[in-house]
């Protein structure tokens, strides 16, 4: 397993050494150990965490949210595969939910006929999908 001291660890991360000690401030990383010079060390998760925490960022997530986030995944399951492909599923779903949410104004809007135009330029499954997500948001509010 390899280890990263903090400078390693921002630059292959693409983010700043400042970063790195706010986020482990903040408990959204941690490090592995401490070498023998009591260098803090992070491991190729962190930097997988790293890259998650910077997508939930472009998606307008609080480092609080994040943090939620996290820490909600992390408990849920020990096998990094599934874990990962969860968590992406679970952000694209959210970023989904978010823009039915700004697209739900202007389709009320729009004339019957209008609609009925825009509907009939989807394939069925992406109506289907929009229908259903029209119904969660409606009906868990």
């Amino acid at each position: 397993m390899k280890l990263y001291r903090i400078g390693e660890l921002a630059k292959a991360a693409g983010v700043s050494e400042r970063t790195i000690d706010y986020y482990t401030k903040l408990g959204l990383i941690a490090p592995e150990e401490r070498s023998l010079k009591n260098y803090r060390l992070y491991s190729d998760e962190t930097l997988n965490r790293l890259e998650r925490i910077n997508q939930m960022k472009q998606e307008k997530y609080s480092l609080e949210e994040i943090k939620q986030t996290l820490v909600k995944w992390s408990g849920v399951c020990s096998e990094e595969q599934v874990s990962d492909k969860l968590t992406t599923l679970e952000m694209h779903m959210q970023r989904l939910e978010r823009e039915v949410n700004e697209l739900q104004p202007l389709l009320k809007q729009l004339k019957p006929v209008q609609a009925r135009k825009v509907l009939t330029g989807l394939l069925p499954q992406s109506a289907a999908c929009i229908e259903a997500l029209k119904y969660l948001l409606e009906h868990s509010m």
